[in-house]
């Protein structure tokens, strides 16, 4: 359907029982909903927001436009968990009220102080000439759970210098002091992010941009998230407008990450190496980190990009979140590893060794289109070797290595309904083991994919048939030893 500015921008409570009705009519038809991913009732979903252990759970917010697949009047939906597993819808918390809000609940932060939660957003205002103007906002959250908004605006505008794309805080502490990072663009047309100090969460210094080597690197940078691990300073943003360059920048926008001494707060330096990609699949925009209650950084991604139609638009409904990994670094790389945690989602186990000698072959029990399976090669002198998962009478997606070029890829030519087909079906990256193991996550429509541990990562949506189910195993080119582990996932 065409969407007219009156549609796209309705407040969740303006919808009526019927439109609700109709929504969930088409949602519950659709043969692509996932099982155990944090997703939609129905509309809209993309970046994850407020993402922070309160009052013992996690809470995660997400962006969300309900009315249907469309990026139109955005709200936080909130949902909680006690163990990054399971976890319950809880309704919207911030949606528009306030004139300089007229547009949108933008992306934003959760920060835990004096035993509340300070939730962080952008609100989004269009004028009559359909000019953007943007401001950071404040809305506190007590125990009990009542949100607060601040009146006005605690930033009302951008600095002198930068354009109206000024949006997603995101805030810490450091040395009694708080900070923000604000994702910016500068007026010649290059993205930056902004850095901005305060003693009490309310009233906000500029203290300028954070000074980083790169000076033309994209035209936004969107969702900055900065945080120290391992005596390293980090700095994930999401770069419009890059180009690509070999096996890299292949999609419509990337998501990343500098990685050097820690951010000199006062001058807002920070010295880096160059920027690399948290995940060389498909689908992957928008993440967010927070610290577990034991220390460990977590970060939940959007599993999605914006400005690409996706095969459930049609069904009323759009996107998921990524599952929860934990991060640390290696050798001056971010590390992303599933969180212990969805081990809970373990069921029933079934396990397989073989050598493979330039052939492909499946093993009893294992298929099926929800769960976990690592599988772990070694001993290979095959040209490549890999896996064939969602396997039907004409389909598959294939996770394979090739030993001649050293790399792993991720193609999704054959995986079902095809789409976003301009920016390609295959994702590579270059990869040197003498060992490769992979980690998959299957759901419905996704699979996130985890190489010797995290040390890279594949994410993407696929949309096979209901019938596309086998798991098949190949070597090529030589002999090749693996090892089997699968389990399925228990549904909620």
């Amino acid at each position: 359907m065409e969407w007219t500015l009156k549609q796209r921008y309705r407040t969740y409570d303006s919808m009526t029982q019927k439109e609700q009705k109709k929504l969930e009519a088409l949602v519950s038809d659709s043969i692509w909903r996932q099982k155990y991913h944090i997703q939609p009732q129905y509309g809209l979903l993309n970046d994850p927001n407020g993402f922070v252990w309160y009052n013992g759970r996690y809470y995660l917010f997400y962006q969300w436009f309900p009315f249907g697949a469309v990026h139109g009047m955005k709200h936080w939906f909130q949902t909680e968990s006690f163990d990054l597993v399971n976890w319950e819808n809880k309704g919207v918390a911030l949606k528009p009220e306030y004139g300089y809000e007229s547009h949108g609940i933008y992306s934003g932060s959760g920060f835990v102080h004096d035993q509340n939660l300070y939730l962080f957003y952008t609100a989004n205002k269009r004028d009559d000439k359909w000019n953007r103007h943007a401001a950071q906002c404040l809305a506190i959250m007590d125990i009990k759970g009542e949100i607060v908004k601040l009146p006005e605006p605690i930033i009302k505008s951008q600095p002198q210098g930068y354009t109206e794309h000024f949006r997603d805080p995101k805030v810490w502490k450091a040395d009694n002091k708080f900070y923000m990072i604000v994702g910016a663009q500068r007026q010649n047309s290059t993205g930056c992010a902004l850095l901005y100090q305060s003693s009490d969460l309310k009233q906000w210094t500029w203290i300028g941009e954070v000074k980083t080597k790169e000076r033309d690197f994209g035209f936004m940078w969107e969702c900055p998230d900065y945080f120290e691990l391992q005596n390293h300073g980090v700095l994930l943003f999401s770069p419009q407008g890059l180009q690509p360059k070999g096996d890299v920048y292949q999609n419509i926008y990337q998501s990343g990450y500098f990685i050097g001494n820690p951010l000199d707060t006062e001058k807002g330096s920070f010295e880096h190496g160059d920027f690399q990609e948290l995940d060389a699949g498909f689908d992957f925009y928008a993440p967010q980190t927070t610290l577990s209650p034991d220390g460990r950084r977590i970060l939940v991604g959007w599993m999605g990009l914006p400005e690409i139609e996706y095969p459930t638009d049609s069904e009323g409904w759009a996107h998921c979140l990524t599952l929860p990994r934990e991060l640390s670094i290696h050798e001056e790389k971010v590390i992303q590893k599933p969180v212990v945690e969805l081990e809970l989602l373990r069921g029933e186990k079934v396990e397989a060794t073989k050598i493979l000698n330039n052939e492909s072959t499946s093993f009893k029990g294992i298929a099926g289109d929800i769960y976990e399976l690592l599988a772990e090669f070694s001993a290979s002198t095959a040209k490549e070797f890999g896996i064939e998962l969602r396997v039907g009478a004409n389909e598959k997606t294939v996770i394979k290595y090739n030993s001649f070029e050293k790399k792993i890829s991720f193609d999704r030519t054959h995986s079902g309904q095809s789409f976003a087909e301009e920016f390609g079906s295959i994702r590579k990256c270059s990869f040197e083991s003498k060992t490769i193991s992979i980690r998959v996550f299957v759901d419905v429509s996704s699979v996130e994919i985890f190489v010797n541990n995290g040390e890279k990562v594949f994410t993407g949506r696929i949309f096979p048939s209901k019938e596309s189910r086998g798991i098949r195993f190949f070597s090529h080119g030589g002999r090749t030893n693996v090892k089997v582990v699968k389990w399925v996932i228990d549904e909620k």
